[in-house]
């Protein structure tokens, strides 16, 4: 397994080897972690050695170290940093506009700071929604550009064998 892991990230061209973890699992899964490329985990669950074999495993690995060599952990966690904070400002922005307008329509002024708390969790409710629209398109993206980079370093036929054993694992 680490010789495999390490294998590919040479031929990546990562600047330092990942750490190689393996954790008690039965579910077939693998992911890569780190800040950066040059310090970074990859691990597999014990129920992907058991169930995959050798040149499956492969592609596998071939798609963690992409993610990797992409800086995709890192690219995810900003794409989701900056929707989050677009959702704050954005809804905060809206709920006071609203309220002021709405304020001064009918001078009464009372409740305009409960409508504003109110109108401010309705906005974040629905800009959230919107934006996991954003974020699960833009890491559909990464996981295609990691399933092709995994076809590069561990070759097309591991990675379309990977592909179809997790296929009759989870769709049998």
């Amino acid at each position: 397994l680490v010789e495999t892991v390490h294998g590919l990230a040479r031929a990546a061209g990562l600047p330092s080897l990942p750490e190689v973890g393996i954790y008690e699992s039965p579910e077939v899964n693998a992911f890569a972690t780190g800040p950066t490329r040059s310090r970074a985990l990859v691990a597999v669950s014990s129920g992907l050695l058991q169930r995959m074999g050798s040149k499956e495993m492969e592609g596998v690995l071939g798609h963690e170290i992409t993610h990797v060599a992409n800086g995709d952990m890192v690219t995810m966690t900003l794409v989701q940093g900056v929707i989050n904070a677009f959702v704050l400002f954005l809804s905060r922005v809206l709920a006071f506009a609203i309220s002021q307008g709405l304020r001064s329509r009918d001078d009464r002024g009372a409740g305009g700071g409960m409508l504003q708390f109110l109108l401010v969790i309705v906005f974040q409710i629905v800009f959230s929604i919107l934006g996991s629209l954003v974020v699960f398109w833009f890491s559909r993206q990464r996981e295609f550009r990691a399933d092709a980079g995994g076809a590069r370093l561990a070759g097309r036929q591991n990675m379309i064998g990977a592909l179809q054993a997790l296929q009759r694992l989870y769709d049998p």
